[in-house]
């Protein structure tokens, strides 16, 4: 519905941005009546934005789109690797978990159902490096900290000067997952919708602004992805000095410059849970190894037993109808089979 291919996009969609609006002269020009066909509409095709352009500056509405955070802290990991390379550093012994013939080691962590702490820490790295690596500091007031303050601690002058640790962000996000008791899946949705109010409103992640941000994020999401949905009074409970009204502004202002669209095709979840692996994989931010039990062990037999025996099942649908099809054919010209002794 929110969608920049969508018959609802209008260059002029969100109050709060500066955008160019079209001229009288060109409206003037389309609403022309002809002989023909009375009054011009223009098609919903000449609206619409090319695909590799949609591809380029929507990826958290195109799978085959780059997300934004993986390219942006691309610039730091080879940095680190040219310095480790030119130092001849060595990261040291060898930390990750091997299988051996006594003992197998696997990744809980999936697609489906992701290592929570492990999901928070790469969402939290992925803001991270949407601040560090910054173009500008493009914000709007509805997410300024100094005039929409969290708490009643005094915010320091040079706030939007100082960006944040990793450690920070992850500590203020992991305390909201932990008190509301979201899962890893709210928190690859956070980023999704993160990554499309930048695209969306034209907006960068900053020192000043990514409290509230964030915060947004995560509320929008909870409600949309969880069943039972935090409430944001809740919220308020969490973050002692918020009021509920500033909460619901913050939300429709959200919701606004997403131009209502919270939707997550499954193939853009997909690739956001993948590309954080990667950033994982290149800030060696290992996903935790849990040794196979036998309760574990037994239950991964009963799931691949039961598969086993659909499949089975289907093939022998499969083969039934192929003889059928070759007894058919075959039906007048049998041949008696060849006995090699």
């Amino acid at each position: 519905m929110g969608n920049t291919v969508s018959c609802c996009m209008s260059p002029g969609g969100s109050p709060k941005l500066p955008r160019q609006q079209d001229s009288v002269e060109d409206y003037q020009a389309n609403t022309d009546l002809s002989e023909d066909t009375g009054p011009y509409l223009q098609h919903i095709s000449d609206r619409e934005v090319p695909d590799d352009l949609a591809h380029e500056s929507n990826p958290s509405d195109h799978a085959r789109a780059s997300t934004i955070f993986l390219s942006k802290s691309q610039t730091d990991v080879r940095d680190k690797r040219k310095s480790n390379h030119i130092n001849h550093f060595s990261p040291g012994p060898l930390s990750k978990k091997y299988s051996s013939c006594s003992t197998i080691f696997i990744d809980d962590s999936t697609v489906s159902q992701p290592n929570l702490k492990s999901t928070i820490k790469c969402v939290t790295l992925a803001i991270y490096y949407h601040i560090k690596n910054r173009d500008s500091d493009r914000s709007l007031d509805i997410f300024d900290e100094k005039m929409h303050p969290l708490s009643r601690d005094h915010v320091p002058e040079d706030y939007s000067r100082t960006d944040p640790e990793h450690k920070l962000i992850y500590r203020f996000v992991r305390t909201l997952f932990s008190a509301a008791q979201l899962t890893a899946e709210c928190a690859i949705v956070t980023l999704v919708y993160l990554e499309r109010l930048l695209t969306y409103a034209e907006l960068d992640i900053c020192p000043c602004n990514w409290k509230r941000m964030v915060l947004g994020a995560i509320l929008l999401a909870s409600k949309v992805w969880d069943d039972q949905a935090v409430w944001n009074v809740d919220y308020c409970q969490i973050l002692k000095d918020i009021t509920v009204e500033d909460m619901n502004e913050m939300e429709r202002h959200f919701l606004e410059l997403l131009q209502f669209n919270i939707n997550v095709p499954a193939s853009v979840y997909a690739k956001y849970y993948f590309d954080l692996r990667s950033l994982a994989d290149d800030n060696n931010l290992s996903f935790p190894l849990e040794p196979l039990s036998n309760e574990r062990a037994q239950k991964l037999e009963a799931i691949s037993r039961l598969c086993e025996d659909k499949y089975k099942d289907l093939s022998k649908v499969s083969m039934r109808r192929s003889l059928s099809a070759d007894n058919l054919l075959n039906s007048r010209t049998r041949r008696s089979q060849a006995v090699l002794s």
